[in-house]
């Protein structure tokens, strides 16, 4: 790979007809920082978290209410019971007007309006910003991110609300601080709901007690708190205890959503704020000094986490971790130990300011080696392809069906750990089979228009090797010739 491919390629998100890195193209990498848009249109014009938790609150309370009715009403009669016509299944759904009164038949029509209306919607818009965005290497770093901070569209509170964790929490500081982001994230509804932060309850709590008393125990819930330790910050096996991660989760007690959390705990943290909203409920805080890290936390209220946070963004184990994601990213599988030194060392001498690391990677010589270090994840190579055809809009839905056919669904990763960033996840036959074929299915839609032996050395300058020069001169037809040259080495690496 020369320097220009490896700086479309491996920094960016593939070429697109017309990019000419120049002859400089470290600093034309760098320069476009300066052209990266926080907002651009296609999220602007999206629903915000707030909204698409306002719809959910709704359909959340009309659940309640059936559940409750259900609960109220009088038994069915035996022979009512046993009528066909009284039962559903996901395989043969009811009739909407036959199960109006199921409150698991209205949760699943609140995840099927919530797919329709913002998940689809939010994929598109992330895929027409990659596709046209004049600063590629500041959106593959908005992916990197997001992935870091994962989420998972897979339960009913989070189908609407995914994507905007990526373009409300992360996106916005991308540029900045990593601490700036690492606050943003984890007050967001999306990762607050997700990791069950919105339910947990300090068993000395105002609530805790009062629920205590009447024989009922609501509980600590310690998912966020273990993930920002394993996953966001420090890393696994990185000196924390599991006394660390339990004092972590009672200082983290309060962090809630308004509007969206489940159980009593959330009804009585109250409507304090606008659906979606992060708020800080007292009543549901444990109270007192924690110690974690070996540290005296003695803070109140939400000070207390958000004191906790502040030390996590810019502790050296944070910079080794982030260090060894970012050079695993750029530089391969088997991060180099020099690249991820210079990058911890970059983070921690700048206080996690995350511009200062991405120009160490950039001025690093272990990122531009020849030899393509990466293979692309789905996601990647659908962009690159998308790019390199020079789509500049999708047909509705697209891009959802595509990553779905292809094994890597958008915010879907399955685990709060994100989708894997190695080869060996993406490699299979199985896998390369599939963007075969939708390597013909996207090659159909250019309807000869494209003469691939022109575009595959302007996408890869001078780095097309011979072998997939004559394999797309050879091509019986224009076609053809593109399939090839979507499936070729060149772009399946980077």
């Amino acid at each position: 790979m020369a320097k220009a491919s490896i700086a479309l390629n491996r920094f960016g998100l593939g070429g697109r007809p017309g990019d000419a890195p120049g002859p400089d193209p470290a600093r034309w990498v760098l320069d476009q920082f300066d052209r990266y848009e926080a907002r651009p249109q296609a999220i602007a014009a999206l629903a915000p978290s707030s909204s698409i938790a306002s719809e959910l609150t709704e359909y959340l309370r009309e659940v309640r209410l059936l559940q409750r009715e259900k609960r109220n009403a009088a038994p069915m009669k035996p022979e009512m019971e046993t009528d066909p016509a009284m039962r559903g299944s996901a395989m043969q759904p009811m009739p909407e007007q036959e199960k109006a009164d199921d409150p698991v038949a209205q949760a699943r029509r609140a995840a099927r309006l919530q797919a329709r209306d913002h998940y689809a919607g939010a994929i598109s818009a992330r895929a027409l910003v990659a596709l046209n965005s004049p600063a590629p290497f500041a959106e593959r770093l908005v992916h990197f991110w997001a992935n870091h901070f994962a989420v998972s569209a897979d339960k009913l509170e989070m189908v609407g609300l995914a994507g905007s964790l990526e373009f409300e929490a992360v996106r916005p500081h991308v540029l900045g601080k990593f601490g700036d982001m690492l606050h943003a994230v984890e007050r967001h509804p999306a990762m607050l709901i997700y990791l069950d932060q919105a339910q947990s309850v300090g068993p000395n709590s105002a609530l805790g007690q009062v629920t205590g008393r009447r024989g009922r125990k609501l509980g600590l819930n310690e998912n966020l708190a273990r993930e920002i330790l394993e996953l966001h910050t420090l890393g696994v096996r990185t000196g924390y205890s599991q006394a660390d991660v339990t004092e972590f989760a009672r200082a983290m007690t309060g962090w809630t959503v308004a509007g969206l959390g489940r159980g009593r705990g959330a009804a009585y943290a109250g409507g304090e704020g606008q659906p979606g909203s992060f708020v800080f409920a007292p009543r549901l805080h444990e109270p007192g000094a924690r110690t974690i890290l070996g540290k005296s936390w003695p803070q109140q209220g939400e000070a207390q986490a958000a004191a906790v946070l502040d030390l996590l963004a810019t502790h050296p184990a944070t910079a080794r971790h982030l260090a060894t994601k970012l050079a695993r990213h750029f530089a391969g599988d088997e991060p180099p130990p020099a690249l991820v030194g210079k990058l911890e060392t970059a983070f921690l001498r700048s206080g996690g300011d995350l511009p200062t690391v991405y120009r160490a990677l950039v001025e690093a010589p272990e990122c531009w080696v020849a030899q393509p270090v990466k293979f692309k994840s789905p996601w990647e190579w659908t962009i690159s392809a998308l790019r390199g055809l020079g789509a500049q809009q999708l047909p509705p839905m697209a891009m959802n069906g595509l990553m779905t056919q292809l094994g890597q669904p958008v915010w879907k990763p399955g685990s709060p750990a994100g989708w894997d960033d190695v080869a060996g996840s993406w490699a299979g036959p199985d896998a390369i089979m599939r963007r075969v074929e939708a390597a013909e299915r996207l090659a159909q839609r250019t309807r000869d228009t494209v003469d691939a032996r022109q575009r595959a050395a302007e996408l890869f300058p001078d780095a097309l090797s011979e072998s997939t020069a004559q394999s797309i001169a050879r091509a019986e037809s224009p076609g053809q010739g593109v399939a090839l040259m979507l499936v070729a080495p060149e772009f399946m690496r980077r």
